[in-house]
């Protein structure tokens, strides 16, 4: 299968890391043309089904494998997207060239004890391709940005602890409480199908609002250039995270239908 996407020149991809910079965010739209976003609409809800209307995200694996978003990450094209946005924001190429390529679909009751989980990336650059976003109501599970909240730490170590302390439910239960209060103002996105978003995931603390249980949100994320790759630290971090996802999704699989 041959497929084709968005060839950037030098100074489109440079434009993108100004916006990333300045707005918190940069958009490439429709960077899945109409056939591509369907192909990958009846991927995404072929997994759906299979998991009985529950949530569920899959780190790499068969299905991703399998899936237009192992396409998309294996063209030249996207991933010299995501390699030259890296060397601008982190002033050095990246230290692997692999991209972690997650399939996320948020859905049931299940979905919403997986919102507002803020978090900060491991990789630097985050690439998002949102594939089924609810467009009315009040529960759209929009994506919540505190933009550029941190620099690239000097060391896996700090990274961590930073980590630690803003990543655990107390911690989230408090932004959470404070969004609702008004006292801290997220930037908040409307993601439209099809469209490409990048921001700075390491630098970002991140999250999505929760989603109508009744109704599908679903998004492709691509993770690319971890600052501090190669450390004993981010490796037992990624398993971490590996691991908390299959079991996750595996909660999905068994819900009744």
């Amino acid at each position: 299968m041959v497929s084709i996407f968005h060839r950037l020149e030098a100074q489109d991809k440079a434009l993108l890391a100004w916006e990333m910079n300045r707005k918190g965010f940069a958009c490439v739209p429709s960077y899945l043309d109409s056939h591509q976003l369907d192909q990958l609409r009846e991927q995404v809800n072929e997994q759906a089904l299979r998991h009985r209307g529950e949530y569920f995200a899959h780190h790499d694996g068969e299905q991703v494998a399998s899936s237009l978003l192992a396409v998309v990450g294996a063209a030249p094209e996207f991933k010299a997207l995501l390699a030259e946005i890296y060397r601008i924001g982190a002033g050095t190429a990246a230290h692997s060239n692999r991209i972690y390529m997650v399939m996320r679909c948020v859905q049931g009751h299940t979905g919403r004890k997986e919102s507002n989980r803020f978090h900060f990336d491991a990789s630097l650059v985050t690439a998002l391709l949102p594939v089924e976003i609810p467009q009315d109501g009040d529960e759209r599970g929009d994506l919540l940005l505190f933009p550029n909240l941190r620099k690239i730490r000097g060391t896996a170590l700090l990274n961590v602890l930073e980590k630690a302390l803003l990543q655990n439910a107390l911690s989230r239960k408090l932004i959470v409480l404070a969004i609702g209060v008004g006292v801290l103002k997220p930037q908040r996105l409307q993601l439209e199908p099809g469209n490409l978003y990048l921001f700075w995931g390491y630098r970002t603390l991140h999250a999505n609002e929760p989603c109508d249980p009744k109704k599908l949100r679903a998004t492709a994320i691509f993770h690319y250039g971890d600052p501090h790759a190669g450390s004993l630290l981010t490796r037992l971090i990624l398993r971490h995270n590996q691991r908390r996802a299959r079991r996750a999704s595996a909660i999905g699989t068994h819900q009744p239908v």
